[in-house]
């Protein structure tokens, strides 16, 4: 028996679903705009598909397969989440080899249509099934309709932390090997497909999710000779490489890897000489002299490094990620520190406490959701970001929370006219602390530690290539909102494309307060596409 529906981007397919999804046959792009779909499939045979489209639109098929989570959400969640019957989540995507379906017997599963608009148009997309005697068992036709306007250029800047050092460790490659140059680069481009314009550069092993007295492999791309009595030589070989690679995968910003630790800004980070001598970490005082020798004197070579490189103004330096109140004085005794070396960079640091701000101690700061509000209308540019901590009431992308909690993100950060947005794990293939190394096809929450999705969006695939999640996809179609958004302004102007976004129930539009559901998301989208193709005429 076959059965098959086609739904929407936003509805995630589990194989003991009772096939009431919420069903979608047709949907409008703009020019050079990325969308998807799904055909949901429940069969007890194994079954391939053909695909008729026109010329106007590439189309692209994925199988969407599942991971285990023994961590979905924690306890205390609110009440807007998925609940697997079985542990396991739809996430990752394969690319369908010559249309082959991965079907559970029995159940359902899904395949993942990604479309491309390339010319304006309407399309109309013919799904046929064929069964091993390749008999057409089923048929469905997808409407495309592609408006003749482009999707402007993003505006946003947005980083996904890029951990390079998984890269070395699951590819078991040396770090800044040829051979992990190329992988660096396949996920960079990923990164940057689907919404990513900021690179985190690690200048030195970045000293995150690092347990007090533990390493994280070393990645340091610049190299550190000592020349005498704290004095220092610096070569940007490496560093020059990851730049060219960062351009043509597509990257425009360098967030520049923490000169502080974690959680404070108490000690500098793991820092090695050519010869993979330990110079600093967790021994080295942030406040001592040596340190303070040793910043000022990279700063010195550093800056016309980068300006010859063209790149200066796109560059944004950290201090420390997520200080607390109790170390406002460690915190700011580095800060200004930096601010002296480095004065005419852009400064930002992910804190949600407004006290960091008032106090001259961060240009920009990044709060997170939940505390964004008194950040609102203050600061110079709103950045905000999300994380383990944002499950109640925020956007977010767990893999137990329904898609348009993902996608909402991208009318959020356009209401509140936000210039970037920052999210700590775009593959973070370590357990908490980086501890251990996990098989994020089997560990999908850093060993009971972060709920499932929150560590990465990416998977390793063959070859060093990445299999991105369906969250990864959605996280896109957020940042494409934000573009077409932007795009209907400049024809209407601000106030008139906030009105036609705000909820129709429930409120405004905040960064705790949104329509749920599949049909609200959709139907607002196509609402500003409506628009668009009004004043584009």
């Amino acid at each position: 028996m076959v059965k098959t529906a086609l739904v929407s981007s936003l509805e995630k397919v589990f194989p003991q679903s009772d096939g009431s999804f919420t069903v979608t046959e047709k949907m409008s792009l703009l020019i050079g705009e990325k969308g998807g779909f799904q055909l949901a499939v429940f069969t007890d045979e194994p079954l391939r598909f053909a695909l008729n489209e026109n010329d106007g639109i590439k189309v692209t098929g994925y199988n969407v397969l599942p991971v285990p989570s023994k961590l979905p959400f924690y306890e205390d969640h609110d009440d807007d989440i998925l609940v697997s019957p079985d542990g396991y989540y739809p996430d990752y995507l394969v690319p369908a080899e010559n249309g082959e379906i991965e079907f559970v017997n029995g159940g359902w599963c899904s395949v993942w249509f990604e479309v491309e608009a390339e010319k304006a148009g309407a399309n109309e997309i013919e799904i046929t099934l064929y069964n091993e005697e390749s008999e057409a068992v089923a048929t469905e036709k997808f409407a495309v309709k592609v408006i003749n306007a482009k999707l402007p250029e993003q505006e946003l800047v947005c980083t996904n932390w890029f951990h390079c050092d998984c890269l070395a460790t699951w590819y078991k490659v040396e770090a800044f090997s040829e051979e992990h140059w190329q992988i660096i680069e396949s996920f960079m481009k990923t990164a940057n497909e689907h919404g990513i314009n900021m690179i985190l550069t690690p200048l030195f092993t970045p000293p995150l999710d690092t347990a007090e007295g533990g390493e994280r492999p070393t990645v340091q791309l610049v190299d550190v000779t000592v020349t005498g009595d704290d004095e220092y030589a610096f070569g940007f070989d490496k560093l020059h490489r990851w730049i060219e690679t960062a351009k043509r995968s597509g990257m425009k910003y360098y967030e520049l890897s923490h000169l502080f630790t974690q959680w404070g800004a108490k000690h500098a980070p793991k820092i090695v000489d050519v010869n993979g001598k330990k110079l600093f970490g967790w021994k080295t005082p942030a406040g001592g002299k040596k340190y303070r020798s040793f910043l000022t004197q990279l700063a010195a070579a550093l800056d016309p490094f980068l300006k010859a490189e063209g790149i200066k103004e796109y560059c944004w330096v950290h201090t420390s990620d997520e200080p607390n109140l109790t170390q406002l004085r460690p915190y700011g005794k580095a800060s200004r520190l930096l601010k002296e070396l480095f004065p005419d960079y852009n400064m930002f640091d992910a804190l949600s406490d407004y006290k960091f701000y008032k106090r001259g101690l961060v240009k920009t700061p990044v709060p997170s959701l939940n505390h964004a509000e008194p950040f609102i209308g203050n600061v110079e540019n709103l950045w905000t970001y999300y994380c383990c901590g944002q499950y109640k009431g925020t956007a977010n992308r767990f893999m137990a929370m329904p898609s348009y909690r993902n996608r909402i993100l991208g009318l959020q950060l356009y209401k509140f006219r936000c210039q970037g947005f920052l999210q700590w794990g775009y593959n973070f293939w370590y357990s908490q602390h980086s501890k251990h190394e996990i098989n994020p096809f089997e560990t999908t929450d850093a060993l009971e530690a972060f709920p499932s999705g929150d560590a990465f969006v990416v998977y390793p695939g063959e070859d060093g290539k990445p299999l991105c999640s369906l969250r990864f996809k959605v996280f896109r179609d957020a940042h494409q909102d934000l573009r077409a958004l932007k795009l209907l302004e400049s024809k209407i102007g601000y106030e008139k494309t906030v009105a036609l976004i705000e909820n129709t129930t429930g409120g405004e539009l905040t960064f705790m307060n949104y329509e749920r559901g599949i049909e609200p998301m959709l139907a607002k989208r196509e609402k500003v596409n409506a628009m668009i193709e009004e004043y584009c005429k």
